[in-house]
């Protein structure tokens, strides 16, 4: 079918917007010579995806996904979902922000981190979704949470200061960059004796001078030093 698949540019994302008619082995194929044609025109952008159109299993999500990195050279950073809130909050973050592109070496995990899970790993990460209270990751460069973050954090876990932790929902039970631990302000209790919570604003943690400094996201504040 001739435009069962179309794609669709927006700020740091490309949409493919796909037939709900056709058979899904059909759609695959039409999508991997859809990207093999754009390959030239996006080269090797690093984007966010949005599938639009049909509804899609998770298993169907992952073999697009696959269909689309091996029939071009884009780099996914992250599957857009319906939470058009969170869709937009990361797209202002990604407007500021990117990876070192040294070792090409970013990874993505799609999915919440509950209590007990651990991820470890020697690159930078994204993570789309929410780390809880009791979970783990350590990375050995940069960690960047699409969402909210209650559990521990290592960035730098190889012993490099050097590196950040970018969050939708910023509160760590444990934070480390390098060999440096933050430190934040105690909790602001009312008469009542209940804890103020703040709203809810993109944050980054990185160190400076010997010390974890946490900073809401503003392009001012990422342009007066080198990620």
């Amino acid at each position: 079918m001739k435009n069962s698949v179309i794609l669709k540019s927006f700020p740091n994302g490309i949409s493919v917007i796909m037939d709900s008619a056709i058979s899904f082995e059909d759609l695959l194929e039409n999508i991997a010579v859809k990207f093999r044609e754009a390959d030239g025109f996006f080269k090797n952008a690093s984007v966010a995806i949005s599938l639009e159109g049909r509804e899609l299993t998770e298993n169907q999500e992952r073999e697009i996904l696959d269909a689309i990195t091996q029939n071009s050279r884009l780099n996914i950073l992250c599957l857009m979902g319906k939470d058009e809130e969170k869709n937009l909050r990361f797209l202002g973050v990604q407007n500021h922000l990117s990876f070192q592109s040294d070792e090409n070496s970013g990874q993505f995990y799609r999915g919440t981190l509950r209590d007990g899970a651990t991820i470890e790993t020697e690159h930078s990460i994204i993570i789309l979704g929410d780390v809880c209270a009791g979970s783990c990751v350590y990375s050995n460069k940069d960690i960047v949470v699409l969402g909210a973050l209650t559990g521990d954090v290592y960035a730098g876990a190889g012993g490099n200061n050097n590196h950040f932790v970018v969050a939708l929902d910023m509160k760590p039970g444990i934070l480390q960059i390098g060999d440096l631990v933050y430190n934040g302000p105690p909790q602001k209790t009312s008469k009542w004796g209940f804890h103020k919570q703040p709203q809810a604003v993109p944050k980054i943690a990185y160190t400076y001078n010997g010390v974890v400094q946490m900073e809401s996201i503003t392009k001012e504040l990422l342009d007066s030093f080198t990620l």
